[in-house]
């Protein structure tokens, strides 16, 4: 039965070219070390294999022979280690990768993406598992996203992660040291990881997909070495270069402050892909005119959030507007629309940056960012508010300014509890897992004149979908006001 088990990975790494034909003995052989195995005896073939299930039998033998430990975190550990033995070396990866560079940038993103998926590292079958939808909104469709495919550590990972001894290798999960990186109970396995190493604003960058997937291509390009994250005038650089040399990519940056910033701000990294978000598909609603800058069309973007446009055939002059917008944001205070770009010697403005070519015009979009907080917002001014963290309490970074929301897991089930409940007209207010959404589901009951089961589950994900956009309402530092506009307009007339 095992053997079987292993053949049918053997075959599966032949059939996705992990491999060629002839590896096929030194990955059998490979694969029996990992499973303590002395011998083998199995030729038969096997196509189309459910790379899930052959994982899965060979994890639960290696459980029940007492060589891999039960649980989601030692589990993933093992059957990682499983598929690092049908692994190509990482120079092969980045040679064939830049084979295909040359032919064109999408023939090198296809293969590396595919290969990514099938080593799985993407690990499809979980990521299938999130919940997505697309909600109209005044702003443009925005993407909806319940996020399934991060598994929970299991308790007994938990207690053995807080009494593992701490280890500085790799500094962070997105160090170049993670490639082929056997793993810890606190620390991701990387054996089937790869990395292209790449070169960006003439400086060591590299380049890989993101695990999760969030959208169509998620890739993150990261700086060969260690450093915290920062924005200034060689980030846009560094976008623009990017982009260059990957035209069907956008790629963007979290900023650089805490709330504002997205979850790893110890090591410089961006995140692009081959999708079109809402944002980028909203019109600029008020042009603008920047002095010295006659040849760079620019304009505020209808969207919830304060967003300049740029667009210049020249990146240079992109890089140049950028700097004196960033430069003038950084230092920038208005009382009357509450900015202050320093308080008890806190910087709290900043801005989030995404690049993208489109028809040959290089655009770069900047979202202004600020992360006061007061007694009444304790999670930040321009941040959710307290009466939407039922839905979204999480930090609003590059993904979500998008516009596309990264939701709890927890919400699958809150939402199918909610549905009977609003079904049966069952008061939730004192209910522990639906109290927090009581007051927004009076607001639905009054918005909606017949709810049923055949229509409920579409109005509740509707109505999460305008949750969200205005959780990006509450994120915009110049809001979509007439008072709102002008201040934002008094801003960039300042720009000089």
């Amino acid at each position: 039965m095992i053997d079987n088990s292993i053949r049918k990975l053997v075959c599966y790494g032949l059939e996705k070219g992990l491999f060629t034909p002839r590896d096929e003995i030194y990955v059998t052989n490979r694969l029996l070390e990992i499973l303590k195995l002395d011998s083998f005896d199995c030729s038969e073939s096997y196509t189309d294999v459910n790379l899930e299930e052959a994982l899965k039998e060979l994890t639960d033998f290696a459980v029940s022979n007492g060589i891999a430990e039960d649980g989601m975190v030692y589990r993933d550990l093992f059957d990682t280690k499983l598929m690092g033995a049908l692994m190509p070396r990482p120079s092969e990866v980045t040679d064939k990768f830049y084979e295909l560079y040359k032919i064109s940038p999408k023939d090198a993103t296809d293969y590396f993406y595919k290969l990514s998926c099938d080593s799985d590292y993407i690990r499809r079958y979980r990521v299938e598992k999130d919940i997505k939808w697309v909600t109209p909104t005044e702003y443009g469709d925005l993407d909806i996203t319940i996020n399934l495919s991060k598994p929970e550590k299991d308790p007994k990972a938990i207690a053995a992660a807080k009494s593992a001894p701490q280890s500085g290798y790799p500094k962070c999960m997105l160090c170049r040291e993670c490639e082929g990186y056997a793993g810890r109970v606190n620390f991701p396995a990387r054996q089937n990881h790869r990395v292209i190493p790449i070169k960006i604003n003439n400086t060591d960058w590299c380049f890989q997909y993101s695990p999760y997937v969030y959208y169509n291509e998620h890739c993150i390009v990261f700086n060969a070495k260690h450093t915290p994250m920062a924005i200034n005038r060689d980030t846009f650089k560094k976008l623009l270069s990017f982009v260059s040399q990957f035209p069907h990519y956008f790629v963007g940056s979290n900023a650089d402050l805490p709330i504002v910033g997205g979850s790893i701000l110890s090591h410089d990294h961006f995140q692009g892909g081959n999708y079109t978000f809402a944002m980028a598909k909203a019109p600029i609603e008020y042009p603008l005119e920047f002095d010295g800058f006659g040849d760079v069309k620019a304009g505020i973007v209808k969207w919830p959030m304060s967003v300049i446009r740029t667009s210049s055939e020249n990146p240079d002059r992109l890089i140049e507007l950028a700097d004196k917008i960033l430069t003038a944001w950084r230092e920038y205070t208005d009382e009357s629309a509450f900015i202050f770009a320093h308080l008890n010697g806190e910087p709290h403005n900043t801005i989030t940056p995404i690049a993208r070519k489109r028809d040959g015009v290089y655009e770069l979009d900047l979202v202004l960012r600020n992360n006061i907080t007061t007694p009444e917002h304790p999670l930040g001014v321009f941040h959710p508010h307290a009466e939407l963290h039922h839905i979204k309490k999480e930090n609003i970074g590059l993904i979500e300014v998008m516009g596309l929301a990264v939701l709890p897991a927890r919400l699958k089930t809150e939402m199918t509890e909610l549905e009977k409940a609003m079904l049966q007209n069952r008061d939730i207010s004192n209910d522990e897992m639906l109290k927090k959404h009581a007051d927004w589901a009076n607001e639905i009951k009054q918005k909606y004149t017949d709810i049923n089961k055949d229509n409920i589950s579409g109005i509740i994900r509707n109505e999460i979908g305008l949750v969200f956009a205005k959780v990006l309402e509450h994120a915009g530092v110049y809001k979509r006001t007439p008072e709102g506009i002008a201040a934002f307009k008094k801003f960039t007339a300042s720009v000089k």
